[in-house]
Parts: C-alpha cells; sequence; structure tokens
C-alpha cells in the first residue's frame, strides 16, 4: 500500500450523509446556510477567536484579509511558505518584501524584519510554519512601534495555542485553510479571525461580490462563500479533531524516538509553551550520508511519498524571481534541504518504523 505524504481525515459515510440530509430537504446550498451559520460559531468557539468569517478556500481568505485593512505599499513576509501567501500579496497589487526565516523554526526572521521596513511598508505577513508559531509578541512590538498591520498565514496551525490562548487571537487578522491536506479540513475552505468586529461588514460584502443590498454593490468583491456541504464537513470533522490531533502526535513521538540525535539529521526543536497540533513532520537532511533529494527517492522507490516542502522558495518561482528586495540565505538553504515526512490520523507506529528503517539503513 502507499503512504502518502498526507490522508486527509474524514468521518464516517453514513455521518456525513445525514449530515448533509438537512440540505437536501431545504434545498439551501450556499449563501450563509444555517449549517455555514453554525459552524462559523463552532469553530470560533474551538479557536478562541470572538470574530470568525468563513470562506471556500483559505487563499481567497488571505487576499480578502489584506483587501479588508485597505493595505498599500510593501509588504514584509516571507518566502519559506506555500505559494498563495506571496500570490495574495501581489493579486492586491502589493510589492512582498522578503524576510529571511530563523534557521530552527523556519518562521520569519523577527531580528530581521525592522531592516526591511520604509515609509511604504504598510503590513507584515508573517507564516506559522509546519504548527511552529512565530514570535508573535515581537512582531506586535515592532507593529506597534511602526504602526503597521500583522496579517498571519495560518494555515498551519489550527487549533495551536499559546499558553492557552488561540493563535488566531495575535495580529489583526488570522487566516486558517481548511483545506483536504490540513489537520483539520472542510473539503476545501477556510477562514478569517479577527479581533475588531467593526471588520465583519467589510470581510462579508467582499466575499460575496461587493454586495451590501439587493440593490446596492458598494465594493469590488468577489465570490468567496463558504457552501453548505463544506460546513457540515466542518461540523463532523470539528467532533473529531482532538483525537485527529493526538494521533498525529503518537506518530510524531514514534518518529522523534527513532530520528532525534541522528548525526546529519535535525528536526525542529518542540517549542516551549505552546499546544502543538503536529500538523506536519519535517527533517532537514544537513550532513547526513544520504541528501534530502536521495532519501525521497529510497522512500519513493517502496512506495512512500514524502514532500519537498517548501521547495523551492516563493521568492525563487520563476514569476517572481528578481523582482523583489530581500535577501533569504538561509531560506533558500532550508528549502534545498526539507523533507516532510508522512503524517496523518491514523499513520501507524509500524509504517513510521519503516520509514525510519530506509532513512537510516
Amino acid at each position: 500500500m502507499k503512504i502518502n505524504v498526507t490522508r486527509s481525515s474524514m468521518p464516517s459515510y453514513e455521518e456525513y450523509c445525514e449530515a448533509i440530509k438537512p440540505i437536501f430537504e431545504s434545498k439551501w446550498l450556499t449563501n450563509m446556510g444555517p449549517l455555514h451559520n453554525e459552524f462559523a460559531d463552532k469553530v470560533g468557539t474551538y479557536l478562541g477567536a470572538d470574530n470568525v468569517s468563513l470562506f471556500t478556500n483559505g487563499h481567497l481568505a488571505l487576499t480578502i484579509a489584506i483587501r479588508a485593512l485597505n493595505l498599500t505599499g510593501e509588504v514584509i513576509t516571507t518566502p519559506f511558505t506555500f505559494a498563495s501567501t506571496t500570490h495574495a500579496i501581489v493579486d492586491c497589487g502589493l510589492t512582498p518584501v522578503f524576510c529571511d526565516v530563523n534557521p530552527d523554526t523556519y518562521t520569519i526572521d523577527t531580528d530581521k524584519i525592522e531592516e526591511l521596513i520604509t515609509d511604504k511598508t504598510s503590513a507584515i505577513i508573517p507564516v506559522h510554519v509546519y504548527g511552529n508559531v512565530c514570535d508573535v509578541e515581537k512582531i506586535e512590538a515592532i507593529a506597534k512601534k511602526h504602526n503597521l498591520k500583522v496579517i498571519y498565514d495560518a494555515a498551519h496551525v489550527f487549533g495551536v495555542k499559546i499558553g492557552g490562548r488561540g493563535i488566531g487571537t495575535y495580529g489583526d487578522i488570522s487566516m486558517f485553510s481548511f483545506h483536504a491536506t490540513k489537520v483539520f479540513n472542510t473539503i476545501e475552505g477556510g477562514c478569517l479571525t479577527y479581533s475588531d468586529k467593526a471588520l465583519e461588514g467589510k470581510i462579508s460584502t467582499l466575499r460575496n461580490f461587493g454586495i451590501t443590498s439587493p440593490e446596492s454593490v458598494d465594493e469590488v468583491g468577489t465570490n468567496a462563500k463558504m457552501n453548505e456541504f463544506q460546513a457540515a464537513m466542518g461540523l463532523c470533522n470539528l467532533k473529531y479533531i482532538d483525537d485527529c490531533i493526538e494521533s498525529r502526535k503518537v506518530a510524531e513521538e514514534t518518529y522523534r524516538k527513532r530520528l532525534e540525535g541522528v548525526d546529519g539529521i535535525k528536526l525542529c526543536p518542540i517549542q516551549g509553551g505552546v499546544t502543538q497540533n503536529h500538523a506536519y513532520f519535517p527533517v532537514l537532511f544537513d550532513g547526513y550520508k544520504y541528501n534530502r533529494d536521495e532519501i525521497a527517492q529510497k522512500l519513493s522507490a517502496e512506495d512512500i511519498f514524502a514532500r519537498k516542502y517548501f521547495y523551492p522558495i516563493t521568492n525563487e518561482f520563476s514569476c517572481y524571481k528578481g523582482k523583489f528586495r530581500g535577501e533569504t540565505p538561509i531560506a533558500k538553504k532550508i528549502s534545498e534541504n526539507i523533507l516532510t515526512l508522512p503524517m496523518y490520523e491514523g499513520l501507524s507506529d509500524d509504517n513510521v518504523n519503516k520509514i525510519c528503517d530506509i532513512i537510516l539503513r
């Protein structure tokens, strides 16, 4: 059997059919239906967020977050992320300025942010990576000092807390992805969390074509609404999210037991005071007897599919290379040596050991 890098968590077929039965009875498929509203309330409670807006995917959520804050000019971000982060900035007519990353957590290096700030800078968009969280306190201090907005790309950190506080309560806005490959999914989907209730109207308008009444369109909006079938999947999966995270934790513990302390293999340190979600298990091969690409090939030969994630970094994409400022040698080196190993709910101990055996033998 193939072992993929991830596998979607799903309820039973019977449970999902039961959850979507009201949709067939009401014929209400989209446009903020009852399941959508119920899910928004419940996911907000789980994340500890006062305000939640749901979206058909995380990318559109991030784009609308940028537009809702009326950002202009330059945005400081990191290239060690999925394409969506940089694309959203550029799609909104803004200029990304790339900051290098911390060599241990792979999140934005807060010691290098201020040197990139100019009179054109309007915001920072840091990325929580693999479940590792950014230095939110230092980012908040920098943003306050320079009067900048902060939008967190929180696609990887659903359910993560710092000292018991939900990660989505930091910054002006946080964007969570509910894509099928994430710890928590609604098939496709995403949400924004934010503390300022005044943003709700603007966000709701932008995600629904800019419509403010049956006869008024006040913004150039788009269609980014979550539908009822997605919300139903979210309601089902939310019941089991803690069990899902616990299953991932068990797999990570086995990985760490087998791979920690091996020369040439570097694992992410466990962040103190952080409730983790075990979203990914990244391994950096630096000076190991096989390089990252050789390990990936050896695993693939055994029908085990790891992922070079993130590779390449976004400022190395052909559409961006050489166009924007910011030197990121650490991010580049990490991208060339990182491999995320299979990690998902139900990944057996036997399979984790098989993967480790192939790497170590």
